[in-house]
């Protein structure tokens, strides 16, 4: 897998780089986004720390958002696992609530009597501060729900089972208290060591963002 791991980190440390803030118009609506970290890096190159995509139609930029700008955990999973490590790092209690989902009536009415908001906004501005400082991204177009589904997972999958793409030893996500985080080193939980990358696949892929 390194060697296909190689190429796919060459490829998509040529493409152009979007960072915060950064322009909507230059993203397309639907798509692919894969994510570099700050001080990571792997193959020569920066490490690909998170792939990721959308199943709505035209949602990619505001995929982004919700990861970049939204200050909302529960509409974000990349937001709540920075969140996670963050608080795990600091031995922080309300880790609990944190882990909490807040998106049913029936939660709201079970959790929001119990929570510290003043402490939940506080962490969610430090959450949106470590991204928006820390994070770049770029970007493919891929139109079909399908497709962007299939890509995601073959690329997540050919990462992860990289021997190479080690973390490094400050890496936030070493904190982290799901397993396949620190393990992986990738700020995903789902998509793991399935099906990689064929090189059949590669050279399609590689057709398809370079000349699409």
């Amino acid at each position: 897998m390194s060697e296909i791991c190689q190429q796919l980190h060459d490829l998509f440390n040529s493409l152009p780089r979007h960072r915060f803030p950064f322009d909507e118009l230059a993203i397309p609506r639907n798509g692919i986004y894969i994510l570099f970290e700050k001080g990571e890096h792997a193959h020569g190159a920066d490490r690909i720390v998170r792939v990721g995509t959308h199943t709505g139609e035209n949602q990619l930029r505001s995929r982004l958002k919700q990861h970049f700008v939204n200050e909302n955990k529960d509409r974000s999973i990349f937001r709540k696992n920075i969140g996670r490590a963050i608080l795990q790092r600091e031995k922080d209690p309300f880790l609990k609530q944190w882990n909490w989902d807040l998106t049913t009536r029936k939660a709201k009415k079970r959790y929001l009597p119990l929570l510290d908001e003043e402490k939940q906004r506080h962490v969610e501005k430090a959450v949106t501060e470590y991204i928006q400082q820390n994070f770049s991204f770029v970007v493919f177009q891929i139109d079909h729900k399908e497709e962007r589904l299939f890509w995601e997972q073959k690329i997540i999958s050919t990462i992860s089972w990289c021997k190479e793409c080690c973390p490094s030893s400050n890496w936030l996500g070493l904190h982290s208290p799901k397993d396949k985080i620190h393990k992986s080193g990738l700020w995903l939980v789902n998509g793991l060591y399935k099906e990689p990358l064929s090189d059949n696949e590669l050279r399609i892929l590689k057709n398809m963002i370079l000349t699409g």
